[in-house]
């Protein structure tokens, strides 16, 4: 079965880094896109960043540009997300999702259960 199981949440001050893994199994990992989404307390759930499945093309959130990037590795049925100059706003509960097919659609069938992350000094 898929299973998707983040890792690497945590507390960070403003100014600073985190970088969330994704492990996946259960699925050709390689032959889909991935996405991260999270969700703040008392707000809906905001879609972060998308990677095509062989790593080719990437897209971010207006809020996150230029400050997170995300990154694939196949060979080790993983998904990251490097968060970098990061705001008390960026403090939310943080998904990896698995899209439909290989390329961004904004569309995903399964879920990770979040990982927590804080950003405050």
């Amino acid at each position: 079965q898929v299973q998707l199981v983040e890792s690497g949440g945590g507390l960070a001050q403003p100014g600073g880094s985190l970088r969330l893994s994704c492990a996946a199994s259960g699925f050709t990992f390689s032959s889909y896109a991935m996405s991260w989404a999270r969700q703040a307390p008392g707000k809906g759930l905001e879609w972060v960043s998308g990677i095509y499945s062989d790593g080719s093309d990437t897209y971010y959130a207006d809020s996150v540009k230029g400050r997170f990037t995300i990154s694939r590795d196949n060979a080790k049925n993983t998904l990251y997300l490097q968060m970098n100059s990061l705001k008390p706003e960026d403090t939310a509960l943080y998904y990896c999702a698995k899209g439909l097919g290989g390329v961004c659609t904004w569309a995903w069938d399964y879920w990770g259960q979040g990982t927590q992350v804080t950003v405050s000094s």
